[in-house]
């Protein structure tokens, strides 16, 4: 296993993917997000959801938006639908995919 260069608890379990950052040669870099897993029905892919308050100045007052991220998810850490988990901006693995699993946070 492989430290990552950031502080997060390191997957209990091993895998052989080449796009883990612990496991295989993905390198990290860039922005850490945090949000929660609302789609995991692809293969070693979910869609994390980070919810925002963005202000309006005319009114004075804040809206909600969200925001929805596609990112890899290494079976080391297997994210499911409903984890709190935290994602890393990475090189693109796919045309959609720029965003890696990196820590699924405990209930």
């Amino acid at each position: 296993m492989r430290d990552i260069g950031v502080d997060v608890k390191a997957p209990e379990k091993s895998c052989s993917d080449r796009n883990c950052p612990f496991h295989g040669h993905l390198k990290v870099r860039g922005q850490i997000i945090e949000g929660v897993v609302v789609s995991d029905g692809m293969q070693n892919s979910v869609v994390v959801q980070k919810d925002y308050l963005r202000y309006i100045k005319k009114y004075e007052r804040y809206e909600k938006r969200r925001s929805r991220i596609l990112a890899h998810n290494p079976p080391c850490i297997s994210a499911k639908r409903g984890d709190r988990v935290k994602i890393m901006e990475c090189r693109p693995i796919s045309k959609a995919k720029s965003f890696v699993v990196i820590e699924k946070e405990a209930e």
